[in-house]
């Protein structure tokens, strides 16, 4: 499958074209480099919401963004992508002002402890306890329903959290999960894996390099959930979900696999397998149009999970 072309000129714009280093850059330098690109390609000037502002929850950094208008809206605690590893607030501010905008709803970003400093479940830790403090304190934001979202290993966490919350008891409307990481088990199951090991920026060596630097000490946690959701075994009663994958994303048979599973336990999915697109799509909806058509109607869905 044809990476669509713009996007493949802007990977070779960035010189990320080709395949990956032979040897893994330091966690510095993945962290620089993937900020660099980030807010590079973040839409200029920032999308405009009613405000944004920094605070901790639960001991978590997050920032806050609310939409235009009063009254009543939706909440969306969103997990950003970096395998576990990279990422931050700012690497998903755009991708944060657009959800915002485009939902109407409050957006909490969380900036959940990174490995290998804190490796798992540190970062889920973070995840499920900013999602309740927010649950429980739901009038101090939107006041209306509450959803999940991310983005990579951020989609990976919220599907986690959607697990802790239905074993909790916990309402939640909705999921939204781009191109999720779900199965961290390393059995090989995945022909997307080595379909798309090189070539369209986030490489198979690089997905496996993040898994070990997260896992840490503790590898076996990678064959069960909540750090692969796709292991949980039990589907029934999750929350809706909205899934969205590019065709050429090591990880995409994974997440489309998650979708599959939510389907035959009942959960009512939104499945989409895009042509041409790559990992981490999301931060590339003003650089592409079929990005672009992607996220709009990704978002659209997720919008009427939520209002429904």
């Amino acid at each position: 499958m044809p990476m669509d072309p713009e996007i493949a000129a802007l990977l070779k714009q960035f010189g990320v074209d080709g395949p990956g280093p032979d040897t893994p850059p330091s966690v510095a330098e993945m962290r620089a480099g993937n900020r660099a690109l980030s807010l590079a390609v973040a839409p200029d000037p920032p999308i405009e919401v009613a405000s944004v502002g920094d605070d901790r929850v639960a001991g978590v950094p997050v920032r806050v963004y609310r939409p235009q208008g009063g009254g009543t809206a939706a909440t969306v605690v969103f997990f950003h992508g970096g395998g576990f590893v990279v990422g931050d607030l700012d690497t998903h501010d755009g991708v944060c002002r657009r959800l915002c905008r485009d939902l109407g709803a409050v957006v909490v970003s969380v900036a959940y402890r990174l490995a290998p400093e804190f490796p798992f479940p540190a970062a889920f830790d973070d995840c499920v306890a900013v999602t309740s403090h927010v649950s429980d304190s739901i009038a101090d934001y939107g006041g209306g329903q509450l959803a999940v979202a991310g983005d990579s290993a951020g989609a990976g966490l919220a599907a986690g959290v959607a697990l802790a919350f239905r074993d909790e008891g916990r309402p939640l409307a909705a999921q939204l999960l781009a191109y999720p990481c779900t199965d961290l088990s390393g059995d090989g199951a995945h022909p997307s894996r080595t379909e798309n090991a090189t070539g369209y920026l986030l490489t198979t060596a690089e997905v496996e390099n993040d898994t070990l630097l997260y896992l840490g000490d503790d590898p076996a946690a990678g064959g069960r959930a909540p750090a692969s959701p796709l292991l949980a075994g039990n589907f029934a009663g999750l929350a809706p979900a909205v899934i969205g994958c590019g065709e050429c994303d090591p990880l995409r048979d994974e997440g489309l696999a998650y979708a599959d599973a939510l389907s035959a336990a009942g959960v009512p999915v939104k499945k989409h397998r895009y042509p041409g697109l790559i990992h981490g799509f999301l931060n590339f909806d003003t650089k592409s149009a079929a990005v672009d058509a992607a996220v709009t109607e990704m978002y659209r869905e997720f919008g009427e999970l939520l209002n429904s």
